[in-house]
């Protein structure tokens, strides 16, 4: 590649007004280099977007077979299966697979980003929802077009791209179908006060999901009023504060829609503790049907996603067609598995 596609370290030098080589001790951390000076390089290199030369050969195709997946948590059930997914795939090729946690904060991603572009990642593949503002936008179409221009490819898996133009690939399940398939069923139970419990405005899985429940009640003849929507995260902590909380204020409800699995894990936990049955009193659906679900009391009624799949497909698009990969988009469909935490709402409050 040309300088078009690659900074050189020449670039870099002549940016920060120095010698190459002193710009090369700049950049290794290995010799002493005057903070002023070393402060000077690295400005240059940052502005410029450089990537050390050898990393780059790597990117090109000199280096390692790596794909880079980068998780909210290690320890959530979803996020483990998608990243199990991506490293048997990649392992089934012969490519290495490296795991990072970002704790949800769109900084430390895009960190982990550029660090595994310096590594020599061939796909870098960020996994799950994501609060999006301007600046994250900005940030992803940044490095989609950067490893792009370096022979390497950006994944999007289980989240839209932040616009048309970017070239990254986007593997994802459609959480709106499926929000709105799991709330047709509670309706179809015959109930009507029905809680979305688990919102995160701004986030795009969460987002749709909300979506989708507030479809399927107005296809059955519900107001808009009639969606109750609870804004507290996921997690199996905030389900359980938030069904705390619900329970404390208001009865006006015979069901809950889970965010996810470990929100309705969460919820279960209040509702017992509150003196009440799942699905006597109150039904309860979750989302993803992560392996533990079906060991709930009851067993949990929730969205089946394709976690390990996502994570596969993820891999496998990406190599197998990398010239038309960037801007591809690919939709895996999802389905309810039906178990017995949703029953018919005690007598009288169906409405």
């Amino acid at each position: 590649m040309g300088s078009k596609g690659r900074v050189t370290i020449r670039e870099v030098a002549e940016r920060a007004g120095v010698s190459t080589a002193t710009a090369s001790r700049a950049l290794s951390g290995n010799h002493p280099v005057p903070p002023a000076t070393r402060a000077r390089v690295l400005r240059a290199a940052r502005d410029l977007d450089y990537v050390a030369n050898a990393h780059a050969r790597a990117l090109v195709g000199g280096g390692r077979k790596m794909a880079a997946v980068v998780v909210r948590q290690v320890t959530s059930p979803f996020y483990a299966q998608v990243a199990e997914g991506v490293e048997a795939e990649a392992a089934d090729r012969g490519w290495l697979c490296v795991v990072g946690a970002t704790g949800g904060d769109a900084q430390r991603e895009m960190e982990f980003v550029q660090l595994m572009r310096e590594e020599g990642a061939r796909l870098v593949i960020l996994v799950g929802g994501v609060v999006e503002d301007d600046a994250y936008r900005e940030r992803v179409a940044h490095y989609a077009h950067a490893l792009d221009s370096s022979g390497a490819r950006l994944v999007l898996c289980g989240r839209p791209a932040p616009g048309p133009e970017i070239p990254a690939l986007v593997v994802e399940f459609d959480n709106e179908a499926g929000a709105r398939a799991v709330t047709g069923h509670l309706l179809s139970a015959g109930h009507r006060g029905i809680v979305f419990l688990g919102g995160l405005p701004g986030n795009t899985a969460l987002d749709a999901r909300v979506t989708g429940y507030r479809a399927a009640l107005a296809e059955h003849g519900l107001p808009p009023e009639a969606a109750q929507v609870v804004d507290c995260g996921l997690g199996r902590a905030a389900g359980h504060r938030a069904m705390t909380d619900l329970l404390k204020t208001t009865r006006e409800f015979t069901a809950v829609f889970a965010g996810d699995d470990m929100v309705a894990a969460g919820a279960l936990r209040a509702i017992a503790e509150a003196g009440l049955s799942v699905p006597g009193d109150i039904s309860v659906v979750g989302y993803n049907d992560i392996p533990l679900a079906e060991d709930f009391h009851p067993p949990l009624t929730t969205v089946r996603t394709p976690a390990e799949e996502l994570g596969r497909a993820a891999v496998r698009i990406a190599l197998r067609d990398p010239e038309h990969a960037a801007g591809a988009h690919h939709l895996l469909g999802t389905h309810i598995v039906v178990r017995d935490s949703v029953g018919p709402p005690p007598p009288g409050r169906a409405l």
